[in-house]
């Protein structure tokens, strides 16, 4: 049957704008500081649990491993039952998720939880941009999109700086505190402010569509996550690909036959969709790789501590959520297309000044330009590349957009992780056999295994200056293919 969309219409009063953005943005701040909160107690949690460094990443991985698989099916459940109530019960079930992994008294729970929490998140993230692109007008959704981006991409590392110091302040436990206090606060906001909308919709959920796209996610991130860890040509990597393919050929031969699929593949024909999927990937995934060879960097380079070395990287998540709520303004101005090349450009100059001028002498200030002109790039590049995806899909399927939206990002992030990480290694490795040349295996491994010493030093420097120019290079074919194929329409002026 066909009934008709339960859509309110555009929010004119500035003050419920406001209101709504301000309470989508703190939902998603809990979502997003989850994601790399607990990389900053290791340590602790292992020690806590007497657990393994494997079972230490799997209470880690779990969650953005879950947050994936289930955003495309949750994203479209938000648009059929309703994005409050998908919202408001996200929220419930990551806060109660949140507060039992903070009491937790084994891993056996802690996972358990953090799994849940995952649901809860993937409940969470693609309401948080479907109520903005579905209730907004079209002059001040940009900038909306501008302020969320900047949350999504510059909310990890602040989220990761208020962890280091919970950690060195008080106990690994009360990193919970953080997204339960956000929850609550989220909560109270989205059940005064936040409007619902809903679409009818003439057929069945599409229950198979989903399920393939769950294996596919979970294969692949599966295979990019533990192909570093237990290599590349091993059977549970090469099994996981080969899920993954089947799994999204699978999706893809389902829906181009599904009378309403979950997400219409032949979307991807057109400019919007396909650039600014592919811009997103690509961004997230250098800048998630970027993160992976700076941390090391300020640790085993600098000798800095966690917390220091957080605090290190906070200018760079600074000016990209500023150069992300900037880019509306400039689109408006010079259209989608040159704003996202703008901001690709920028970050690949960012990676080259960082491969230029990195040295173990030269300290923070030698990779400190690199890593400003990459957060203003970063951000001038995500806003268009976002916007060109939600703008794509049909009003009543921005769940469904924001999902994928989000799918993109976290698929990014996992291949930069993967891919700069293992350039960084193998570069780190071939730098210090370089530099003892017919030394025994063990001497090279003792220098690899301590920081400290000159030689690891330069070898390290040596291994990232590799990673930064491959992300130049990276950057570079999206550049032209962003001038090539990269979205047509020019955002209206917001004045």
């Amino acid at each position: 049957m066909s009934l008709s969309s339960l859509a309110p219409p555009t929010v004119d009063d500035p003050r419920k704008r406001r209101a709504i953005l301000i309470a989508v943005c703190v939902a998603l701040m809990a979502v997003i500081a989850s994601v790399s909160g607990l990389n900053v107690a290791q340590q602790q949690i292992a020690l806590a649990f007497d657990a393994s460094q494997s079972t230490v990443l799997w209470i880690i991985n779990v969650y953005a491993l879950t947050l994936a698989a289930l955003l495309l099916p949750l994203g479209a459940a938000g648009d059929r039952w309703g994005r409050k109530p998908v919202l408001l019960a996200g929220l419930a079930v990551f806060g109660v998720a949140n507060v039992v992994a903070g009491l937790a008294p084994s891993t056996g729970v802690m996972l358990a939880a953090r799994l849940a929490a995952g649901v809860g998140a993937a409940m969470i993230m693609p309401v948080t941009l479907a109520v903005i692109t579905s209730t907004f007008p079209d002059e001040e959704r940009s900038r909306a999109i501008g302020v969320w981006t900047g949350v999504a991409g510059g909310g990890g590392l602040l989220g990761m700086y208020l962890s280091a110091l919970l950690v060195d302040t008080a106990s690994w436990r009360w990193l919970f505190l953080l997204p339960v206090a956000l929850v609550v606060a989220a909560a109270v906001l989205a059940v005064r402010s936040v409007p619902n909308s809903r679409e009818h919709a003439r057929h069945r959920f599409d229950t198979v569509g989903s399920l393939a796209s769950v294996i596919a996610v979970v294969a692949l991130i599966f295979m990019l996550h533990e192909g570093p860890v237990r290599g590349w040509t091993a059977a549970e990597t090469l099994l996981s690909l080969a899920a993954g393919v089947v799994g999204v050929a699978g999706f893809v031969a389902w829906e181009l036959r599904h009378p309403a699929p979950l997400l219409d593949v032949r979307l991807f024909r057109e400019r919007g969709l396909a650039s600014g999927s592919v811009a997103l990937l690509t961004v997230f995934g250098v800048q998630a790789g970027i993160f992976v060879v700076l941390f090391p960097y300020f640790q085993a380079v600098l000798g800095w501590s966690g917390l220091r070395s957080t605090v290190a990287m906070l200018p760079m998540a600074l000016l990209m959520m500023a150069a992300s709520g900037l880019a509306p303004r400039l689109a408006a101005r010079a259209g989608g297309r040159a704003t996202m090349a703008t901001g690709v450009a920028l970050g690949g100059l960012g990676l080259a000044l960082m491969a230029l001028f990195v040295s173990v002498d030269g300290g923070y200030l030698s990779v400190l330009p690199g890593m400003l002109a990459m957060g203003l790039g970063m951000g001038l590049s995500m806003t268009p590349s976002t916007e060109a995806i939600t703008s794509s899909l049909p009003r009543d399927r921005q769940g469904v957009a924001s999902a994928l939206n989000d799918v993109t990002r976290e698929f990014g992030t996992a291949l930069g992780v993967a891919l700069l990480g293992a350039i960084l290694s193998a570069g780190y490795r071939s730098a210090i056999d370089s530099r003892l040349p017919g030394a025994p295996d063990a001497v090279r491994e003792n220098i690899a295994n301590a920081p400290g010493l000159r030689a690891a030093q330069e070898s390290f420097v040596d291994g990232w200056q590799q990673a930064m120019w491959a992300g130049v290079i990276v950057m570079a074919l999206l550049l032209a293919y962003v001038v090539a194929r990269g979205p047509q329409h020019q955002a209206a002026d917001n004045g």
